[in-house]
């Protein structure tokens, strides 16, 4: 600051080159805010004209969601319309994370309370993930919508989802197989026809509120789910469930380790039943050991033993190399077959025979003379033969996991494989082609192909899809198979398959036995034990095998462990199905007296069916799982419509200081007597054979559990019985 010579202060002067400078500044910065506002106009360009469409989408996100409906799957039913599968509508919970806020911790505790979990589960679940919808509950009873009332809390959402309803719990269980949380099949036919049972989901975009809360937008389309179809199985409900009975009881009996039995009618190739044991409860697949799941009927394969024998005779006679009547010498049950380079097998039969005739061979079972009888096929006429009935290829089941089994080809056979697989080692078969042989026998010759499926019903039951039986190939000739049919009734009446014998009824079959291969060698003391026949055998209707695995009680062989389960089917069967039972239609139009089926020891449920199915009302007493006692008691004949009461028992039936009741088992089969004898933890005394016609201590009697009940039987006339 300089002062005047006045001594007065005067203000400094501004240099000029920094007066020069100050509009090149505002210049610059006017410059650099009409840039920014460049930028940002150019921005807004890009966002609301270029990509409004991007940015309307992540916009409508915050408001909008696409929720799916799901179809209702399709429902399956038995070969008689039987419901087997259904739906229910059942409720689920989910959250939207991204709004349901301070709530969250309210959530929590509310499904905590509902349904028993921790907390600190549920809040894991809502906080562990970024996406904008996570499941909290599926598929619930209706009854937990009130209790979590979801409108109380922001971001909970409330879905209505189907669940399937499995009607009989473990009846055809590896049949039906079962499905996963979002309804996707996942084994069995719920697998093999997902696409037809699933049907398509649909959706609606939902708005939400103020509250966050969803509501449907009126404004955007509701796409509605398309329904699936509905299957009806070849499967009839009676048989399946006197098979899974009865193979219970008998690996029961016989200390199994699991067994099989496949049914089916000869003439068409429908599968009338499969059951595998140990079961399965659909309703509660879950921890279920996944082994347990297989159908081991497709999936399994195993050396057949003495069944295959059927392929030896066939080759035989149908090349006219041996007659019924021929002579041949079974070497006393010891047979050394030399192979050459000093080395030699031997060959046993269990019993020492001595000369026999080739068709006694197959009702005694010889391996000796089977071998000897393959030498005379040869390599090629044998394996031709066992290549026809279908072995050594996938039947075409319309099930998933089928095997094709193991049948070498003869450039691949040993020295020793042509006399072993006359008498049914070194080849592998499942219980499925075992039955196809059997039933082309049964069928004058015929192989057909096994179908499981009958129709497909569309939404509205109308039928979309049939299935027509199919022919594959005449295997043998009719006489050849009339020939090995009289074999076959040979084995019941009077060979090894004795215990198979129904009176009244002719019955075909053929006894089993193989030692099972395990660790790549023969296991002593392990067997499967099988049988295979079919009924009657002058009209077959019915073709059913029987196999268990390690009988451990009672003896191991198909003849002593199998044969006697094929009869108790059998014998059920005709008691109790529509098929095998007189029941005209002019009996039932005029209301005629009919016969009434007897279904003392059946399931509940199942018992239900099979006398409404012939007509019948019927009331139940009691809330039991099994039929003790009907009134009017068979053999009395009720008109169509009359009443059946039924009286129904638990499996365990004992009183209060270790006492029971000895229930009426008159009028029973000697096998269902000892079973309904069974439930009530009584031994059993037996005299005589057939029916039950009288038993002490009498009906009703208080006894201690473990007494001894003495039954009286007389043999019973079922050819009756039988529609011819």
């Amino acid at each position: 600051m300089f002062r005047s010579k006045r001594g007065s202060s005067v203000p400094s002067r501004i240099p000029a080159a920094s007066a020069r400078t100050s509009p090149i500044r505002i210049f610059t910065l006017k410059l650099t805010f009409l840039a920014l506002f460049l930028v940002i106009g150019l921005r807004l360009v890009q966002i609301q004209v270029i990509e409004a469409s991007l940015y309307q989408g992540i916009a409508r996100k915050q408001y909008e969601a696409k929720v799916a409906l799901p179809a209702t799957r399709g429902n399956i039913y038995d070969s008689k319309g039987k419901i087997l599968v259904s739906n229910s509508m059942y409720v689920s919970f989910g959250v939207d994370p991204a709004i349901v806020g301070r709530d969250a911790p309210a959530i929590a505790r509310r499904f905590s309370r509902v349904f028993g979990k921790s907390s600190s589960e549920y809040l894991k679940k809502i906080s562990a993930t970024n996406k904008r919808f996570v499941w909290l509950k599926r598929r619930v009873k209706p009854d937990y919508a009130k209790k979590i009332n979801a409108i109380e809390f922001e971001g909970l959402i409330q879905l209505n989802e189907p669940q399937r309803i499995y009607h009989y719990d473990h009846i055809a269980a590896h049949v039906i197989g079962f499905t996963d949380v979002d309804n996707n099949g996942l084994t069995g036919t719920e697998l093999q026809f997902d696409e037809n049972l699933r049907g398509t989901d649909g959706y609606v975009i939902m708005q939400r509120d103020g509250l966050g809360r969803k509501r449907p937008s009126v404004d955007y389309p509701r796409v509605e789910p398309i329904n699936g179809n509905s299957i009806v199985l070849t499967i009839d409900l009676e048989y399946q469930a006197i098979a899974e009975e009865e193979l219970r009881r008998g690996i029961e009996q016989n200390k199994a380790e699991s067994g099989l039995v496949i049914m089916m009618d000869p003439t068409t190739g429908e599968i009338l039943a499969m059951a595998n044991y140990p079961p399965v409860n659909l309703d509660n697949v879950s921890g279920t050991d996944p082994s347990l799941m297989r159908n081991r009927i497709i999936t399994d394969m195993f050396e057949p033993g003495s069944m295959f024998k059927i392929v030896t005779a066939s080759a035989a006679l149908e090349h006219d190399l041996v007659t019924p009547e021929q002579n041949f010498f079974a070497e006393n049950g010891k047979y050394i077959v030399k192979l050459g380079h000093g080395k030699s097998r031997t060959i046993n039969d269990i019993h020492e025979y001595g000369t026999i005739t080739f068709q006694d061979a197959m009702e005694l079972s010889s391996n000796i003379v089977m071998a000897k009888v393959s030498d005379l096929i040869g390599v090629e006429s044998l394996y031709l033969t066992a290549r026809n009935f279908g072995f050594g290829t996938e039947t075409g089941l319309e099930l998933p996991g089928e095997v094709s089994g193991e049948l070498k080809k003869p450039n691949q056979w040993s020295g020793t494989t042509l006399n072993s697989i006359a008498y049914g080692y070194e080849v592998g078969v499942t219980p499925l082609q075992i039955t196809l042989a059997y039933a082309a026998v049964a069928n004058k010759g015929v192989l057909m192909r096994p179908h499981i499926l009958k129709q497909v019903l569309n939404e509205n039951n109308e039928i979309i899809v049939e299935t027509r039986s199919q022919v594959i190939r005449q295997v043998i000739s009719t006489t050849t198979a009339q020939t090995l049919t009289s074999f076959l009734v040979g084995v019941v009446e009077r060979g090894t398959g004795v215990s198979a014998k129904v009176k009244g009824v002719s019955v075909a079959g053929k006894t089993g036995t193989s030692r099972k291969f395990v660790g790549g060698k023969y296991e002593r003391g392990s067997y499967t034990a099988s049988f295979a026949g079919f009924f009657p055998a002058e009209d077959p209707k019915v073709m059913c095998v029987v196999m268990l695995d390690n009988p451990r009680v009672g003896g191991y062989t198909g003849g002593v462990a199998s044969a006697p389960i094929f009869r108790a089917i059998i014998e059920k069967v005709i008691a109790t199905c529509a098929r095998f039972t007189k029941k005209s239609n002019a009996a039932i139009a005029g209301k005629q007296p009919m016969a009434i089926p007897d279904v003392r020891t059946l399931r509940t449920d199942v018992a239900i069916d099979v006398l409404r199915s012939q007509g019948f009302r019927v009331k139940t007493l009691g809330d039991g799982k099994f039929i003790a006692g009907q009134s009017p008691a068979p053999p009395m004949k009720l008109s169509s419509d009359g009443l059946v009461k039924l009286t129904t028992t638990a499996a365990d039936e004992t009183m209060a200081g270790g006492y029971t009741v000895v229930p009426d088992v008159r009028g029973m089969t000697i096998r269902r007597a000892m079973n309904r004898l069974a439930m009530r933890q009584l031994d059993v005394e037996v005299a005589g054979s057939g029916i039950v016609v009288d038993q002490k201590p009498r009906v009703g009697q208080r006894v201690k559990i473990g007494a001894c009940v003495s039954v009286r039987c007389q043999p019973k006339d079922l050819s009756a019985l039988m529609v011819h």
